[in-house]
Parts: structure tokens; sequence; C-alpha cells
């Protein structure tokens, strides 16, 4: 009977030690489940925190920039229309910029590529006497485009064009099978004049606001 006693007696013990440690386990569970409630939401207030200094550093960093391509398209624009002054008062329009910019200009646009470019090509025989301009010739679009470089737009600037496509067809009878394209440049035009091309579907050639060199009617006459 003491025997038996004696072993739920050190039954009830363990029971008790059991239930002890669950007590404490769980309140060390509880403990550390606050701690990591706490330390989550004070990390929470830091993480937001940074998060709002990155947002506003960003926000800095993005207009800086934003200025900073301001400034640099402001001076791009500004050396253009210099460069194009300047170019306008020594008479090399054609050399300096309309030249360079055929071949990417055009095949940007008419998706040709360009074999040849002449400029300033002179034609003096028994039935024409004239100078082109620029003339670029695509063989695979089988297309000669004509360039006809113009500083001021007055009097029959239109017509001038045209009797310039004329006078190529009678210079050059080996590209009579060839389209020809008529297109006018300058240094910049106004919108009347852009206006005025386009009605006659010849196109405008000029600085996009002094930013680069384009073809400003392009959709128009599509």
């Amino acid at each position: 009977m003491e025997v038996l006693e004696e072993k739920v007696s050190r039954l009830e013990e363990m029971m008790m030690r059991l239930l002890y440690i669950q007590q404490k386990t769980e309140m060390e569970i509880q403990s550390l489940s606050r701690e990591i409630k706490e330390y989550k939401q004070e990390n929470d207030r830091k993480f937001a925190k940074m998060d709002e200094e990155f947002e506003k550093y960003k926000q800095e960093v993005d207009k800086q920039i934003k200025e900073y391509k301001q400034e640099v398209n402001k001076q791009i624009k500004e050396m253009n229309k210099r460069w194009g002054e300047l170019s306008n008062k020594m008479g090399t329009i054609v050399e300096d910029i309309i030249s360079p910019a055929t071949r990417p200009v055009l095949e940007k646009y008419f998706k040709c590529k360009i074999d040849r470019k002449s400029i300033n090509v002179e034609v003096n025989e028994q039935k024409v006497h004239t100078e082109f301009d620029v003339i670029a010739i695509s063989e695979s679009c089988k297309t000669v485009f004509l360039i006809e470089v113009k500083t001021t737009f007055r009097g029959k600037f239109v017509e001038d064009v045209f009797d310039k496509v004329e006078k190529f067809k009678i210079a050059f009878p080996e590209y009579r099978d060839y389209k020809i394209v008529p297109i006018l440049a300058s240094l910049s035009m106004d919108e009347n004049t852009v206006n005025t091309l386009t009605k006659n579907k010849i196109y405008a050639m000029a600085y996009r606001e002094w930013e680069y060199m384009d073809i400003l009617n392009f959709d128009q006459i599509e």
C-alpha cells in the first residue's frame, strides 16, 4: 500500500512539474510573442520612415535630372540655332546641316536605304542649266529624293521646287523609272509655309524647335 501511495505521490509531483513547465513555457511564448510584435511594430515604423525618406530623395533626384535635361536641351537648341545662323551667313547650310541629316532622316521616315548622296550638283547642258542642292538615291526603293534648300520663302518657292523636279528629269533620264520625292529644306519654317508645302505634296524638312532636323509634315502628306 505504501509503495502504491509513493508511486501516486511521485506521479502527482511529476504532473505538477509538467504543469509548471507548461505554464512557464506558455508565459515565455506570450512574452516572446509580445517582444516580436513590438519589434515588428518598431521596425515597421522605421521602414515606413525609410520609405518616406527614400521617396523624398527619389523625388529630389528626379527633379534634378529633369532640370538637368531641360538645361541640356536648352543648350542644344541654342547651339543648333547659332550653328544654323553661322552656316547661313557663310552659305554652308547644305554642307553643315542638310547633308549630314539627309541619310538618317530619310531612312527613318521612308524606310529606304540611301545608296548615293550628292550635294551641290551643277548641271550645264544645252537644255538644263541649274544646281541641285541635295540628291539622295535609293536603289531598293527606286526613289530619288530631291532636296531643295531655301533660307527665305518669298516669291514662288513652291514653283521652284517643281521646276527643279522637271529639270532633274531632263538632266538625268537614267532615273525616268524612279519615283521622285520633292523636299524643301531650311533651318526653320513657320506653320503657313509648312501648310503650303503640304497642300502641294512637298515635304518640309527643318529643325523641330531647334532640337533636331526632321520632316515636319510627313504624316499629313502620307
